[in-house]
């Protein structure tokens, strides 16, 4: 009897999962425990192995659709054996749900040095999409070396390999000056998929569907910088880790929400719906693109549990540790990028939150105080809102209040 390899659920919140890339074609032998697809949800990526041995009988879904977890997503069986449909699909004894594998790191802090990408039986480790890719391009994958765990080949791996080779074929300098007319631009086309393809779709339903504005305020943190000095080694020797100034903005965005609810809200039906509880979603950036971790209940936590949680989820986010659950829920987001030296920028909702707020590099510069001039370290602050549920003056008290904390950050730990 043909079995099964159904969508698997991905986290309690899944609610579907979408097929990126099939590695097998229909009439392709399997080997148990082979890789043959890769799927997505939300923004995580997994690939799954066959359930069992056989052939690939039939492709129920096709790359790109999305289908709820437990819908059969394709066939093994023997060859000219029939599949069996609807009901007596779902009674069959041999249906096998595909397990899916261990999703490779999403960043590493320390690049690898390539591996060779064989198995001790000698066949070529290497990802479906990257497999896919090279397929497409002609590339010898036995030629590859993998940066990926164990030495296997990622999509990264081959779109290095192939811009080495696109540079290789360029002619000389004086050779294009002879030739100009003859050159011709390669240029390397890859479909838009997996976490980058949800990550545009969000971005662009966000701007379709909200009234979004930005507005931007500046916090002398100067005073929260000696507070952070002072408290680094006594926080440390207590609770482990030393508090960060990302932890004192997280903290002063959940207090001025708790005081602001209307910026803890959401548009929902024609009605808007007040949060009580602040789910605080900390954007993190990975190679592959952006995830955001949600830190629930985040107005229960203390300054040291809040720190403890934000680096958790931080790590989780990059050893694509997270389930869907864990980015799912957020009432207000905070991003952060101020480490690449961008001050004022503007952030997009995260839908259907009524706010975000960026931050940007904090930089010393010269400042009025009374009649002197001073060195305070200045931190640039945006905050995006929904015009359709926050007008500007509400917005800017609310900005103002985060920037009151943060000038103030004693009254962050009373």
């Amino acid at each position: 009897m043909a079995i099964n390899v159904v969508m698997p659920k991905l986290g309690m919140a899944m609610k579907e999962g979408t097929v990126s890339v099939w590695n097998k074609k229909v009439g392709d032998p399997v080997q148990k425990g082979e890789l043959i697809a890769s799927i997505n949800s939300e923004k995580i990526e997994m690939e799954i192995e066959s359930p069992g041995e056989g052939i690939l009988l039939e492709i129920a879904v096709e790359e790109g659709k999305g289908v709820p977890p437990g819908t059969p997503i394709a066939y093994i069986g023997q060859p000219d054996e029939k599949v069996v449909s609807g009901g007596a699909q779902e009674e069959a004894a041999a249906s096998i749900a595909a397990e899916p594998e261990t999703a490779a790191p999403a960043s590493t802090p320390v690049k690898e040095s390539p591996l060779p990408a064989r198995t001790s039986a000698g066949k070529v480790k290497i990802s479906p999409v990257a497999r896919k890719m090279a397929a497409e391009a002609n590339l010898d994958i036995g030629t590859l070396s993998g940066t990926g765990p164990g030495g296997r080949i990622t999509k990264e791996d081959v779109q290095t390999a192939l811009e080495n080779v696109s540079q290789e074929s360029m002619p000389e300098p004086s050779e294009q000056k002879g030739n100009a007319a003859k050159t011709s631009t390669e240029q390397l086309s890859r479909p838009l998929a997996g976490m980058r393809k949800v990550i545009a779709e969000r971005m662009h339903s966000s701007l379709q569907n909200s009234a979004q504005l930005t507005i931007h305020m500046k916090a002398d943190i100067t005073e929260l910088k000696n507070l952070q000095t002072q408290s680094a080694e006594p926080v440390k020797r207590r609770f482990g880790e030393k508090l960060t100034l990302t932890d004192f903005i997280t903290r002063a965005a959940i207090l001025a929400l708790q005081a602001h609810p209307l910026m803890n809200s959401a548009l929902k039906n024609d009605s808007i719906q007040e949060n009580t509880n602040v789910h605080l979603g900390m954007a993190v950036a990975l190679e592959k693109g952006l995830v955001v971790p949600v830190i629930k209940d985040a107005g229960n936590l203390s300054l040291s549990q809040l720190s403890a949680s934000i680096r958790e989820m931080a790590k989780k986010a990059r050893e694509n540790q997270l389930g869907s659950e864990e980015m799912t829920g957020s009432t207000f987001t905070i991003t952060n990028l101020g480490q690449y030296g961008v001050e004022h920028f503007t952030p997009i909702l995260n839908p259907p939150e009524a706010g975000i707020l960026g931050v940007g590099a904090a930089e010393d510069q010269p400042v009025y105080r009374g009649e002197s001039l001073e060195r305070r370290s200045i931190l640039p602050l945006s905050l995006t809102f929904d015009h359709r549920l926050v007008d500007g003056a509400p917005a800017a008290i609310f900005l103002r209040e985060i920037k009151g904390y943060l000038e103030e950050p004693f009254s962050m730990l009373v």
